[in-house]
């Protein structure tokens, strides 16, 4: 296990052209040993450029990476000790599942006794104990890529657990499943672990810190929680969240937050922004309700749309050109035209030009 540290880090993939394109725009960022990481956000982002960078299959255009506070960036990748686990299943199809996990072992010349005990080990771990002896090719895609995961598990001397969206071919019914096994992975060996998804889901339920990425940029790393309740931009909090985040227009009138819908009180705790223009208020849908007509703290709007999801309903009210989602009981009563709604004053985020207001951090 080791303490990963990217210094200065920046990538393009046009070395030779004059103005080239970044997929990794500078940053540095800090992996601590045992932690739980997601790198969370759209196709093309830089997500997978920032872990091959990582495992040494890409060098950076400039910047460090250090392991322990030892300068790697030069270094190959077997020299790196790295385990990376890719979208689709990379095995040996004519060997058995027993062969396929031994053989990073076998590499490294390690006794066969102790590669026995590690075999069996994480066999037992991934439920791939009845499945030794079987063909590799024989079995389903998801138990493929269990094997890729056992692949990279199964030896000590692993630095960082890297996986690349390893839960595209994997039945939705599993995916829970071996995001569990992961976490447990991740308490019994103390290994760091970083996982590339575009699902906020599987970030939300996998990692102890989210790195949020877009254009290439960290927009924000936290907890799932800190992401949730205070996102730093207008982008995570539309990416984070399903409904995500609702965003009304407003300006600042006499300390009050004026509104297509009327007004509200500026919350005590968010400071009045120097720069008073693009202002939006944040919320999330499951801390909206429905108010009576004409309550105080209370924005009006017209009741667009009411979608059933079993446990819950979400209802869509327009105020005008913004549109404003509630996550609701299943018995909720929801007006049919027009319609108010409050939210805790604690509840409210407010962004100026689509970053978050000092104050309310």
């Amino acid at each position: 296990m080791a303490k990963i540290e990217l210094s200065n880090i920046a990538h393009t993939y046009e070395p030779t052209v004059e103005n080239p394109m970044y997929a990794l725009k500078k940053l540095n960022m800090v992996w601590e040993e045992g932690g739980t990481y997601a790198l969370l956000g759209p196709s093309g982002c830089g997500k997978t450029t920032m872990l091959n960078i990582i495992s040494g299959l890409v060098r950076p255009s400039q910047g460090q990476v250090l392991f322990d506070g030892v300068n790697f960036t030069e270094y190959s990748t077997p020299a790196r000790n790295i385990a990376q686990v890719f979208q689709f299943p990379v095995i040996y199809t004519l060997m058995t599942v027993e062969e396929n996990l031994d053989f990073p072992l076998k590499c490294r010349r390690v006794p066969e006794k102790e590669r026995k005990k590690r075999v069996r080990e994480v066999a037992e771990l991934l439920n791939l104990s009845d499945k030794l002896k079987r063909p590799a090719r024989k079995l389903a895609a998801d138990e493929k890529q269990l094997i890729s995961l056992g692949r990279g598990l199964v030896r000590s001397d692993v630095s960082a657990l890297l996986l690349d969206e390893p839960l595209t071919v994997i039945d939705p019914q599993l995916k829970f499943e071996i995001r569990r096994k992961l976490k447990t992975i991740n308490e019994r060996y103390g290994l760091t672990m970083v996982y590339v998804t575009h699902d906020q889901n599987e970030a939300m339920s996998f990692a102890d810190t989210i790195v949020v990425m877009n254009n290439g940029e960290v927009v924000q790393a936290g907890t799932p929680q800190e992401l949730y309740e205070k996102p730093e931009t207008t982008y995570v909090g539309y990416f984070i969240g399903s409904p995500s985040m609702n965003f009304i227009k407003c300006h600042l009138d006499s300390g009050r937050l004026s509104t297509a819908g009327g007004s509200i009180p500026l919350p005590s705790s968010v400071s009045v922004p120097e720069d008073r223009k693009n202002l939006k208020l944040g919320v999330r849908p499951r801390f909206v309700s429905f108010a009576d007509p004409g309550a105080q703290r209370a924005l009006k709007g017209r009741t667009e749309m009411v979608q059933e999801f079993g446990n819950y309903r979400i209802a869509t009210v327009r105020i005008e050109e913004d549109i404003v989602r509630l996550k609701l009981s299943p018995g909720a009563e929801i007006p049919a035209d027009d319609a108010w709604i409050s939210f805790p004053e604690s509840k409210i985020c407010l962004y100026a030009n689509d970053v978050l207001v000092n104050g309310n951090r």
